[in-house]
């Protein structure tokens, strides 16, 4: 709920009037002169009430002229000076005077780079999916009297048309565009917000996407959605694993195909290589045994290991 000091400052706002350390010195001075002097002439007879007054006064005008006549504006900033209510001119950075009365400063422009935050909730997309999308917009002032003169007040005028932009760029895409696309929706933005605000004197240095949020639902889709695809990429994958060694087994048939010696070395090979872990038990058909004359050679091994055996008998006698 609105204070009602907030209501009465938004209909009488208060001006920063940025009196400086150096006028209010300067203010204080004249005064203490003014004070100093008026009690010293007060112990001389020949000075009346009214001669005390008229030397004391305008040394205390010129106290209050210093005060409102100085002004001092930061590095970052720029005063805008009306007189009799048309603008006169752009006045700082550093020490400058106006004339009280005659002229009054309508506003102090900040020429820095400045960070705005706008957001655009629940806006529906090309595809009519609500998202929730925060942005930030970085901007500048590059002409201070267009910013006090052509719009009321440029800081929430902009905020407003980043807002207006955001949801116009968001509903003229579709929901994966903007999921993928940041980097387009964000110059698309800063052209459609810079177009807009460069009458007012304000340039888009950029917009960027912080967040973007979808629907719970439809994020559970979505992921059940990547994740299938991810298995209908494996299958296709071990498939054709599957068939780069079908086609390899077929090339190396092809060798095998006229000489059986080659393939019956190939055999013993593989045999071997079983058999050559220990423990190992390799069940062998009959048939490949015939074909491959395994029978024969595994007399011959014995026939070896029991001649290797005798000699070292013989050796150890």
């Amino acid at each position: 709920m609105n204070k009602p000091t907030d209501r009465i400052s938004k209909i009488f706002p208060k001006k920063d009037e940025h009196i400086p350390p150096i006028a209010m010195f300067l203010f204080f001075v004249c005064f203490a002169i003014a004070i100093g002097l008026a009690i010293y002439l007060d112990f001389i007879p020949t000075f009346s009430d009214t001669q005390i007054a008229a030397i004391v006064t305008p040394i205390f005008l010129i106290g209050i002229y210093l005060m409102l006549a100085i002004k001092v504006a930061s590095q970052w900033e720029k005063a805008v000076i009306l007189r009799f209510g048309r603008f006169q001119r752009l006045a700082g950075p550093g020490l400058f005077w106006i004339i009280p009365i005659v002229d009054s400063i309508s506003n102090w422009i900040d020429q820095r780079v400045m960070v705005t935050p706008f957001n655009a909730e629940k806006s529906l997309t090309k595809d009519t999916v609500p998202v929730n999308v925060d942005a930030v917009l970085f901007w500048m002032v590059w002409d201070g009297e267009k910013a006090a003169l052509e719009v009321e007040d440029y800081r929430t005028a902009i905020t407003w048309a980043a807002q207006t932009a955001l949801r116009e760029v968001i509903g003229q895409m579709n929901l994966a565009d903007i999921l993928i696309g940041r980097t387009k929706m964000d110059e698309d933005l800063q052209k459609i917000i810079d177009e807009r605000t460069t009458p007012w004197g304000v340039s888009v240095q950029s917009v960027e996407i912080r967040d973007i949020v979808i629907p719970q639902d439809l994020e559970d889709a979505m992921s059940r959605q990547a994740q299938a695809e991810r298995e209908r990429q494996a299958r296709v994958i071990l498939g054709e694993s599957e068939k780069q060694i079908a086609t390899s087994f077929a090339e190396a048939s092809k060798a095998y195909q006229n000489n059986p010696t080659a393939l019956h070395l190939r055999a013993m090979n593989m045999l071997f290589e079983g058999l050559k872990e220990k423990g190992a038990l390799v069940i062998v058909p009959s048939s490949a045994v015939e074909t491959m004359n395994l029978g024969g050679l595994s007399g011959l091994i014995s026939l070896a290991q029991q001649t290797n055996e005798i000699s070292k008998g013989k050796d150890n006698s």
